[in-house]
């Protein structure tokens, strides 16, 4: 989407490529994807008639984004559902345009060819791991039974257990075989959040594993040029305050990571600074200084309602002095109810895109997919899981 804008509302935006244009020799001409400061040193005036000059903006969404972060970070990746033909079909995209250096199917190796054909797919890029006959095996039953020997699990039983392709996959992230994992096309959410807990587990000093859903408005200035951070939405039905506080500290690293973009983040509620008394609210506010004592680096504040979060002549009324209200890129719900609904309502009456959820709070990057996801799903969702693994 291209949109002119003076210079200095353009300036300083780094996930945007800049175009300029004028008259070149009496004719028209457009150099395009230039850095803004390599765009003012070539374009002079001796190349071009000012009276024709313009600057403009080519804005990448948020699928551009991490596509492009993807191929330019090259990490590798495992998707554990390898006789699945949407994963099939997904992983010789995600090779033939270049956003992984390496992908990999778990399972049998023939039934994966079979599979391969059936969806006529070419996976002659793609790296074909079966667990009951990997070199790895021992290494990494003896890791799984040190996770899971106070549970109980005896050397046998891991060595048995751990040939599951999702307890493969995840350890496969765990011990830096790969860089990130995606499942989810034929597994349910608890089925991968099993394995993304008990074996990858989560980021050190963080409890509970959360999700998000990046938002894109097109056309609008909300947010991050028309994209936001909901969070949680599909995860942590009731989290108490602690929670809510990792909630918010994970939210606004994926704002960062996903978005490119400093967090301003907001912690919702029905009350805006004290406004009204309730034990959810005293759970808000619990969960806000949390967050702010544990990372006060973050611009984190609540209790906030929507409109004080989003609407400035409203934030300058009902929370005055607040450094989120009014311009907040980061929703973080009380609930999940609150969250679920509050995404797909924006999804359907503003038309918007949701991407995700993605998971937030892991230790290495984990995605789950919806079992009716697309093919292209699962590409995008490998994009942003890979774009994680800095």
């Amino acid at each position: 989407m291209e949109i002119l804008k003076k210079l200095n509302l353009v300036n300083g935006l780094p996930w945007q490529n800049f175009f300029i244009g004028g008259i070149i020799k009496g004719n028209p001409y457009t150099f395009i994807n230039l850095k803004l400061h390599a765009v003012l040193e070539n374009f002079t005036s001796e190349t071009c008639t000012h009276a024709e000059f313009f600057i403009g903006v080519n804005i990448m969404t948020f699928k551009e984004m991490m596509t492009e972060k993807a191929v330019k970070l090259q990490k590798s990746l495992v998707l554990p559902e390898g006789t699945e033909p949407r994963t099939i079909k997904a992983a010789e995209i995600i090779m033939n345009k270049g956003l992984a250096k390496e992908v990999f199917l778990v399972g049998d190796e023939e039934k994966i060819k079979a599979a391969a054909k059936e969806a006529d797919a070419n996976i002659d890029k793609i790296s074909i791991i079966n667990p009951s006959n990997s070199d790895r095996i021992d290494a990494f039953a003896a890791e799984y039974y040190e996770l899971r020997k106070k549970k109980g699990i005896t050397e046998e039983q891991a060595k048995a257990d751990i040939v599951d392709p999702l307890k493969w996959g995840a350890m496969m992230v765990r011990l830096g075989d790969v860089d990130a994992m995606v499942a989810g096309a034929e597994n349910s959410t608890g089925n991968v959040l099993r394995a993304a807990f008990t074996i990858v587990k989560t980021a050190p000093g963080v409890k509970s594993a959360s999700s998000c859903f990046v938002m894109y408005m097109p056309d609008s200035d909300w947010g991050a040029n028309g994209h936001m951070i909901f969070s949680d939405c599909a995860t942590i039905p009731e989290p108490d305050a602690q929670q809510l506080s990792e909630i918010a500290i994970a939210a606004s690293e994926s704002c960062k990571n996903f978005l490119g973009a400093e967090p301003c983040t907001a912690m919702l509620s029905f009350s805006t600074k004290g406004s009204a008394s309730h034990d959810n609210v005293d759970k808000v506010v619990e969960a806000t200084k949390l967050a702010q004592e544990k990372r006060p680096d973050l611009n984190i504040d609540g209790e906030l309602q929507l409109d004080a979060a989003i609407i400035p002549s409203v934030a300058s009324s009902k929370a005055p002095g607040s450094k989120v209200a009014g311009k907040a890129n980061v929703l973080v719900f009380p609930d999940l109810q609150a969250g679920n609904i509050g995404y797909k309502l924006v999804q359907r009456f503003a038309g918007a895109d949701a991407y995700g959820p993605f998971l937030q709070g892991f230790a290495k990057p984990v995605s789950d997919l919806s079992r009716g996801c697309s093919v292209e799903d699962i590409v995008t969702t490998s994009a942003v899981t890979m774009a994680q693994a800095e």
